[in-house]
């Protein structure tokens, strides 16, 4: 049965950019849409702010994405990717968003979390406790189950792969 979404509410949207990027990716070998997963997320509600949680890379390709976020009028969150010894690469939002998402909880009546990961589980119950509406937004094969459980409302963007995805990468 699908949540009644009423105009008047106030609604935050954080994107976790990498969560859904690799799992469009992995998933459908597609880039993911997300001008189509926005207004999903706002549902024409009020959006007070939206943001997308992002990472740089030495080289700058991603200039042009993070340009198309923008005028999305989705707020970018930049981090730079850390390369470590040995290659691996490690560019982790985690703490940034549940700030981001503790901090704006005061001015909004719902967190919509575009994210599948399950570190988010302590974040989801927290606001929930402060009266909060929480609603995830991600491929549901790759979300947690436990995340899914937790939020008010998880809308699986696998329901209609057509919309929410952009053109196969290749």
């Amino acid at each position: 049965m699908p949540t009644i979404k009423h105009q008047g509410q106030r609604v935050a949207v954080l994107i976790d950019v990498q969560n859904l990027y690799h799992s469009a990716k992995n998933l459908y070998g597609a880039r993911v849409n997300f001008r189509e997963v926005l207004k999903l997320a706002v549902s024409e509600r009020n959006l007070i702010r939206a943001f997308a949680y992002v990472v740089r890379t030495k080289t700058g390709e991603e200039k042009p994405f993070f340009e198309a976020i923008t005028k999305l009028g989705i707020e970018t969150r930049v981090r730079d990717l850390q390369e470590f010894f040995g290659g691996l690469k490690k560019a982790d939002w985690d703490v940034g968003i549940t700030v981001d998402a503790i901090r704006i909880s005061t001015s909004v009546d719902i967190i919509v979390l575009a994210s599948g990961d399950g570190d988010f589980l302590q974040l989801i119950d927290y606001l929930k406790n402060q009266g909060k509406r929480v609603e995830v937004i991600a491929f549901g094969k790759s979300a947690s189950s436990k995340l899914k459980e937790s939020a008010d409302e998880f809308i699986d963007l696998e329901g209609n792969p057509a919309k929410y995805l952009l053109k196969k990468e290749g």
